[in-house]
């Protein structure tokens, strides 16, 4: 159902307050990072249950996904957007009052939950807001640029924020943003749903796929600390796939599934969340490894870090309106082809830094690279996933590349943090703390990792992105998109 002319006449003031929401949504992975020493102290956390501050909304928000966008679709787009806005708000306020580091998780967990719903219920009310083509194309292009930034603003907030007020606003700047959002979205969002669809819920299916994806999440986090060769890796990885399998099973069973295979017939959908994979996979590791170099290696502190993420967010901004353009006149496939040479690009420049390095000669130029091609891939793997696929599937749509580029970016994680502590235990002998020198090899180790998937993307864009597709994109910036999306 396409949102009525009075809300087709607010729709880029819709558009802002649901890029404020996804913000919220990509900031709340990275923000914490930097203020995690603080918290720890505070709540007296050990070491092995500090990182799951990180990982406990990884976990629910990579996991919860795939049925958030379907959710929206069948319950209601905008009900569903709201429902998540509430329950961000209401766990981050209970994450900045937290005592216990068991507390603390939940919340935290809370949080991830409520990302998962806003995420694909934000996507598919802008895809089905605005029309296909270059008014679409330049609403995903703020959306990218606003998403694909939020990694970098959230460690410098969380720098700001922790040296300043304290670690608890880093979790209390959530409430304000999500409260004044939920009172504006009636105002501003049409109510839609997926048009002649049964609302009878394909309760087994969500059941065993959010525990698949919620398990390999978790099997992916923990490898780097339990081992890829564990029982527990390899256990946890088998039983993801066994539900996997039977979540497949019941799909082609049911008449009403939560996920109908039909809609991976479309080849350009596919590759796009095959890509969208590979991209998460090489870029997301990205901020974890030069956060951990400028603070282990150089001694920047953690506004210092911050700080230097500024130059990567502004060329982020930019690069994401570019590309919104040039989708609009070039198709996507050559737009995220040469988005992901970029990314290829910056990643073999980082596996240069140095011991004696710094900003200007180890992290600045890299960096711009690696962003311009955040910001292109970001932009075109969304606008390639969404394309020409049926309002009524606009929210599995959005879950499905959201998810991809989730599980792509744990599954990154895991697989580049295990090469460079591989390689850094390589140098350090036993019983002794890793010298600088150990510590840059193994992260030179895992940004060539992910310039390698990198590359990997850029061959499966030639081969699985239709070139037709991407020609048929142009043909529609080529109508009245404003008049027809006014109609």
């Amino acid at each position: 159902m396409t949102a009525p002319r009075e809300f087709q006449e607010k729709r880029w003031r819709a558009l802002v307050l649901l890029c404020s929401a996804q913000f919220v949504v990509v900031l709340d992975a990275s923000i914490v990072n930097v203020a995690l020493p603080s918290i720890g102290e505070a709540l007296d956390f050990s070491q092995e249950n500090l990182s799951w501050v990180v990982n406990a909304y990884v976990l629910t928000f990579g996991g919860f996904l795939l049925l958030g966008g379907r959710l929206a679709d069948l319950l209601g787009r905008r009900r569903v957007f709201m429902a998540g806005l509430a329950l961000v708000a209401l766990a981050s306020l209970l994450a900045g009052f937290a005592a216990t580091e068991g507390q603390l998780i939940a919340a935290r967990a809370a949080q991830g939950l409520g990302a998962a719903i806003i995420s694909p219920a934000a996507l598919s009310i802008v895809t089905t807001t605005f029309s296909d083509g270059a008014e679409r194309n330049k609403a995903l292009g703020v959306w990218g640029a606003v998403a694909g930034s939020g990694g970098a603003a959230g460690v410098l907030l969380g720098g700001i924020l922790t040296d300043g007020p304290g670690w608890e606003w880093v979790l209390w700047v959530n409430v304000p943003v999500s409260l004044i959002a939920l009172a504006l979205s009636p105002r501003l969002i049409a109510e839609t749903r997926a048009e002649g669809e049964s609302r009878v819920f394909d309760v087994a299916g969500a059941v065993t796929i959010t525990a698949a994806l919620s398990i390999l999440v978790y099997a992916l986090v923990d490898a780097t600390d339990a081992g890829w060769g564990s029982t527990q890796t390899i256990g946890l990885l088998a039983l993801a796939a066994l539900l996997l399998a039977i979540f497949v099973a019941i799909e082609l069973r049911t008449p009403k599934p939560l996920v109908p295979f039909s809609i991976f017939r479309i080849r350009t959908l596919t590759g796009a969340n095959l890509v969208g994979l590979l991209v998460g996979a090489s870029l997301f590791s990205m901020f974890f490894f030069i956060s951990l170099y400028m603070q282990q290696v150089l001694g920047y502190s953690a506004i210092h870090a911050g700080l230097s993420y500024l130059p990567l967010a502004l060329v982020i901004i930019a690069s994401a309106g570019i590309a919104s353009q040039l989708v609009t006149r070039l198709g996507y496939k050559p737009v995220l082809a040469a988005g992901l040479l970029f990314i290829c690009v910056g990643l073999v420049w980082f596996g240069q830094v140095s011991v004696g390095g710094g900003f200007t000669t180890d992290i600045l130029g890299p960096s711009l690279f690696a962003a311009a091609g955040l910001g292109f891939a970001f932009v075109t793997t969304t606008i390639a996933a969404v394309s020409g696929v049926e309002e009524r599937e606009a929210g599995l749509a959005s879950g499905l590349i959201n998810t991809s580029q989730q599980i792509g970016g744990a599954l990154g994680l895991a697989v580049l943090a295990t090469l460079a502590n591989s390689r850094t235990g390589d140098l350090t002998p036993a019983g002794a703390p890793p010298s600088p020198q150990a510590l840059t090899e193994g992260f030179q180790a895992a940004f060539l990792g992910g310039a390698g998937i990198a590359l990997l993307g850029f061959v499966l864009t030639l081969v699985l992105i239709r070139g037709a597709d991407s020609r048929a994109h142009i043909a529609l910036g080529d109508g009245p998109a404003e008049e027809s999306a006014a109609a």
